[in-house]
């Protein structure tokens, strides 16, 4: 008894030493909001960060057997053998990085993070890692590069973060092969045995760099990677440092170049709208906007195409102005420096943050839903609101109007003011306007800073709803506002609504062409400006007489390499064959492919139609022949969507489609009078017998 009652010890004890040494994995999926803020604040403080793609792929700068147009990508668009893109490690000598030029160039620039390819899709990585020689430390430089450049950022109190491939071309266990690597076999390949390697690397770049500020995923979409795996990455992560911010690539819920998550049970923190920025602000949503200053994001040698100073500058503020983050890429050659052209933005951009930074870092969204001269962003106080007013365009009567706000202003000067005067300023019936300095010190994108006493109290227009501005007989039109006792008046003749225009009061019914305004008015006085859209009352499409129709459409199947599609009509197809719907599934490659879908759409009810095609790469969809979605060019899957008028019958239809590389998708879908978006329905497509 007493031995047992001993051994029962020992075992007890030894079990609770086992698990405080390795406490049970927590579930970070599961996190309260106070605690994410909390995660979240220096990211959102910060506003603005510096991408940098760099790799093996900077040797070829861009250019392949006489190809410019190549980058980061390159050893999968120029088809390069893995053996001859091995050959690039012994040429990779970066002697004149200089980590710490690279940090303080961002730093002056205004950016507060740096986010760096540790690993790119091509599988190499920047780092010394045990797991594999595919790395720095097999090239003639031979030491690591991350771990100067993670140094340099803590000493300048810049937070690094890692950039870490998903997708690897290079790693014998990562499924799937590129379709035309013909000579490199599957067999014995062990998925399961890559995503080891993944996590023993991550574990690598979390654990030995000191404090790191993001882990910034990519390359989620090929078919092998899925929502279990993502969330299980997202907590191994977060397990090893749980401080960490991860963004949503590290799961499958990302909606193509918009880089939002679709609704769902999806991990990740932020979302990445890749070059592009969301047309409206995202209440409640983290998300962070990556472009380049040109076509590419590795270093390309014969690239002319950069963006502007005062382009990137007015992005910044946009970005901004929408509750966003700028993460900004530079590509760097392969001996370690930056392109001049983008040392020379870094340092304009600079310039003006040195002056403005104020109206970027923690800033929140603008409160105005529109601005016709520019942007607002907005820091709230003990006192008040502080609202940066970003005058793109500056007006030639020297006042600014601040339109629907209902705020008693305190003062009002130009942030680049070291003095700041005071302007004057007095108030318009829903506006406040600010009497500007006569002389324009800026002219890329001044900041006019407006004090207010309280929360910003502003009246935004009225919201016009209805499906679609063209109509055929009728439209109903609806008027709302999310303004308590104020009352909607509004003219339909385009004119300024004024306190005795018409009152809205049920739905509006609009039988001919008209330009519909509206405004918010409470006690005989407006307390918004107004807003305006035209409807068009148009013609119906007429359907086609067409007799011996059979179900399904006709598919043309052509085999190329472009970056837009091509004239099929005018190309030779590599086989034709009659399909139920809108199918890749009879495709003989993954990549360097198209179609062209031709048939005969059934419409049984008069009215407007939106079709959408949502494709990755590019898709066009035409009625009789006009272009209805125009969702052309190289791209991840985006969703775009066209109107047209028809009537009942029959009308041909034509879904032309070409896929580049990596991931491929199509999907074609409608909706109309009485009919929700979804899928186009197979039995609605017919062709010729």
């Amino acid at each position: 008894m007493k031995q047992w009652f001993c051994l029962s010890i020992l075992f007890s004890v030894t079990f609770f030493l086992l698990n405080s040494c390795n406490p049970m994995p927590k579930n970070f999926l599961v996190e309260s909001l106070e605690d994410k803020q909390s995660r979240m604040a220096w990211w959102e403080e910060a506003r603005f960060g510096m991408f940098i793609h760099w790799g093996l792929y900077s040797i070829p700068a861009g250019e392949w057997k006489g190809e410019t147009n190549h980058a980061e990508w390159i050893r999968t668009t120029a088809q390069i053998p893995l053996e001859v893109y091995d050959g690039f490690v012994k040429d990779f000598n970066p002697v004149d990085y200089d980590p710490e030029a690279w940090v303080k160039m961002a730093k002056a620039a205004g950016m507060k993070y740096i986010v760096i390819t540790t690993k790119h899709h091509d599988g190499f990585c920047l780092f010394d890692s045990e797991y594999t020689k595919f790395d720095v430390m097999s090239t003639p430089y031979g030491k690591d590069l991350l771990k100067p450049l993670a140094d340099a950022c803590h000493r300048e109190g810049i937070k690094i973060c890692w950039y870490h491939s998903i997708m690897d071309w290079h790693h014998p266990d990562y499924l799937p092969r590129r379709d035309w690597e013909k000579n490199r076999s599957v067999e014995g390949a062990d998925f399961d045995i890559y995503l080891q390697y993944m996590k023993n690397q991550l574990k690598e770049l979390v654990t030995t760099y000191g404090d790191i500020g993001v882990l910034w995923f990519d390359g989620e979409w090929e078919g092998t990677w899925n929502n279990e795996y993502g969330k299980d990455l997202y907590n191994y992560v977060r397990n090893l440092r749980p401080e960490i911010i991860i963004n949503n690539r590290m799961d499958v819920g990302r909606s193509g170049m918009e880089g939002l998550t679709r609704s769902g049970e999806y991990a990740g923190d932020f979302g990445t709208p890749e070059q592009e920025i969301p047309a409206t602000g995202l209440p409640g949503v983290y998300w962070e906007t990556c472009m380049t200053m040109n076509d590419h994001w590795g270093f390309n040698k014969n690239e002319y195409n950069w963006k502007s100073t005062k382009d990137l500058i007015r992005k910044l503020a946009d970005i901004a102005s929408k509750g966003g983050n700028f993460l900004l890429n530079v590509g760097p050659k392969a001996d370690g420096t930056f392109p001049e052209e983008s040392i020379i933005r870094l340092k304009q951009i600079g310039d003006w943050m040195k002056v403005n930074g104020e109206a970027i870092y923690g800033t929140s969204a603008s409160p105005f839903k529109n601005l016709d001269w520019g942007r607002c962003t907005l820091k709230e106080t003990s006192e008040g609101s502080v609202l940066y007013l970003h005058v793109f365009d500056w007006p030639d009567s020297g006042k600014l109007a601040v339109p629907g706000i209902y705020n008693q202003p305190e003062r009002s000067y130009m942030l680049a003011d070291s003095e700041k005067r005071p302007l004057d300023i007095f108030r318009n019936e829903d506006a406040l306007v600010i009497t500007l300095p006569e002389i324009r010190t800026d002219s890329i994108n001044p900041v006019v800073v407006l004090e207010i006493i309280g929360m910003p109290d502003i009246s935004n227009p009225p919201v016009i709803e209805v499906k679609h501005h063209i109509f055929i007989d009728s439209l109903q039109v609806n008027l709302v506002t999310d303004r308590e006792n104020v009352e909607i008046r509004y003219t339909l003749d385009g004119s300024m609504p004024v306190v005795t225009s018409e009152l809205f009061v049920n739905p509006i019914t609009v039988i001919n062409t008209t330009v519909l305004s509206a405004r918010c008015f409470r006690e005989g006085s407006p307390v918004s400006d107004s807003v305006s859209t035209r409807f068009n009352l148009v013609d119906p499409m007429h359907p086609v007489t067409i007799n011996d129709l059979t179900p399904g459409i006709w598919a043309r199947y052509f085999e190329g390499d472009w970056d837009s599609l091509p004239g099929f009509k005018g190309l030779t197809p590599a086989s034709e064959f009659k399909v139920d719907n809108f199918d890749l599934t009879r495709k003989l490659n993954d990549d360097y492919f198209g179609f062209s879908f031709e048939g005969f759409i059934s419409i049984d009810q008069e009215g407007i139609y939106r079709f959408y095609t949502d494709s990755d790469d590019g898709s066009c969809l035409y009625i009789n022949d006009r272009l209805v979605v125009d969702n052309d060019g190289l791209h991840g899957m985006q969703l775009q969507g066209g109107l047209v008028p028809l009537t009942t019958g029959f009308y041909s239809i034509r879904v032309d489609f070409f896929e580049k590389s990596g991931g491929d998708d199509l999907k074609v879908s409608y909706e109309g009078k009485g009919i929700e978006k979804q899928p186009i329905p197979g039995q609605l497509l017919f062709t010729i017998k």
